[in-house]
């Protein structure tokens, strides 16, 4: 690892860990998401508390919230306190409530929603900012299906200082095809978002710069021949696979939910629970399109 990489875990580590008059906050790791105590979902949170979620998003990207009785209207309603929800292309080919996406998987699954890392749907022109999971069934066992989360500014602040700044210069694809033909089974003539978003993004809320690139979605960088940009874009994907450093793990539980910062975060759902179920529903909130 680069100095500046461990400059920068040290940076963060090395920040008390920030009080909330509304709630109890525990660390999940040193460097991203933290589990919250003392909130019920189900209620109306006044706007004094609400800025207090929204400050604890911003400072760990990741929040755990556990033994939740969400209904689907609970789960949009705070949802709906961040902003203008969005609806999945997946959600929006099959009936139904188009604001809130079901996630399962069983026996008879060919695949899962987000296996592999990525950033939800970094196609669009307008990504979600903030994804929120609510899961109400575990496999039988009660392991199994497990969440990774990855800090994108320290993926991108670990990086030399001539790498970042060749990466600031750059711009990428990000394809929905990639994704719904490799995964969902979707015949390529069909209408996929691509778009071109820059490889840093800086955070519209905190000022920070982020990496904005992913395997998921990501097919080229525009200002490269097909050869580097492939090799450069293996290069920081191995970065974010192979750093435990950047990460944190979630557990789910029953009746828990995860709400993350989708400008700022990747994440990887583990699917290590074959032939076993796991099933919940996920909304998520228009955010702006990203820039430099």
């Amino acid at each position: 690892m680069h100095s500046s990489g461990l400059e920068a875990i040290e940076a963060i580590v090395s920040q008390p860990m920030p009080e909330y008059r509304a709630f109890r906050a525990h660390r999940l790791s040193p460097i991203i998401g933290a589990e919250i105590e003392g909130l019920d979902l189900t209620r109306p949170l006044s706007d004094e508390t609400f800025a207090e979620v929204h400050r604890a998003m911003l400072n760990h990207q990741v929040l755990v919230f556990r033994d939740q009785d969400l209904s689907p209207e609970d789960h949009k309603a705070f949802g709906r306190r961040f902003g203008v929800l969005h609806a999945h292309a997946l959600q929006k080919m099959r009936e139904g409530d188009h604001e809130r996406l079901e996630v399962a998987a069983s026996r008879a699954s060919k695949y899962v929603a987000g296996e592999g890392w990525h950033t939800d749907v970094s196609c669009d022109e307008e990504p979600p900012k903030l994804s929120m999971l609510f899961i109400d069934k575990i496999p039988d066992i009660g392991l199994g299906g497990d969440t990774l989360f990855a800090n994108m500014y320290l993926a991108y602040e670990m990086l030399s200082p001539a790498l970042r700044a060749f990466l600031d210069t750059l711009t990428a694809v990000h394809d929905g095809a990639i994704p719904w033909t490799s995964a969902y089974g979707f015949k390529p003539d069909q209408a996929f978002n691509s778009t071109e978003h820059p490889v840093v993004i800086r955070h519209p809320e905190t000022g920070r710069k982020v990496l904005f690139v992913n395997r998921g979605f990501t097919s080229h960088i525009v200002q490269l021949n097909r050869n580097e940009g492939a090799a450069l874009l293996e290069m920081l994907y191995r970065t974010i696979e192979m750093t435990p450093a950047l990460t944190c793990r979630v557990r789910w539980t029953p009746r828990t939910m995860v709400l993350w910062d989708n400008r700022c975060t990747q994440h990887h759902a583990l699917w290590d629970y074959y032939p076993l179920e796991r099933h919940g529903f996920r909304v998520s909130v228009l955010g702006e399109r990203p820039s430099r």
